[in-house]
């Protein structure tokens, strides 16, 4: 039986507006992060600029028990092989406004607690906190795990 969660992601940390070139990276201007919706690289939810003192997202998403542990579902929730994860998506916003995905970062559900994500499952609750930049400031990618990203069951507060 499928139940309603609520995902929260917020981030902190941002890496700036300009991210200038660097080794295997070759700098954007106009960046802004948001969630990706399934299968739809150019599409994202609530894109934020890199400037922003912060940045939060609330995922409409659905839990199941199944033989291997809890399936969350939803439509920013990618399915691959390796398990079910949200991607957090870099990109720069042209003059006309179209989000153009440069960089991706994978926050794993394999990568939850199983107790966080049982709790989260019974208080309908599940929140993720993370820095948003790398080690050398530029936009966080590749897969986040703990410690890097906090997991928690709790109910987050009002902004």
């Amino acid at each position: 039986m499928e139940a309603p969660l609520l995902l929260r992601i917020e981030g902190s940390h941002l890496p700036g507006r300009s991210c200038p070139a660097g080794p295997g990276f070759p700098g954007f201007e106009n960046v802004h992060v948001g969630v990706q919706r399934k299968d739809r690289p150019g599409e994202v939810l609530g894109p934020t600029p890199g400037d922003a003192p912060g940045a939060r997202w609330t995922l409409e998403c659905t839990a199941a028990a199944e033989a291997d542990g809890v399936a969350v579902r939803g439509p920013y929730v990618q399915n691959r092989l390796g398990g079910r994860f949200v991607y957090l998506s870099w990109g720069t916003v042209g003059a006309d406004g179209l989000f153009t995905m440069f960089r991706r970062a994978k926050l794993m559900f394999a990568d939850v607690d199983p107790a966080v994500l049982a709790a989260a499952v019974r208080s309908g609750h599940l929140t993720a906190r993370l820095p948003l930049s790398d080690g050398g400031g530029r936009p966080l990618c590749a897969r986040v795990r703990p410690p890097v990203i906090e997991w928690s069951a709790a109910v987050p507060e009002r902004p």
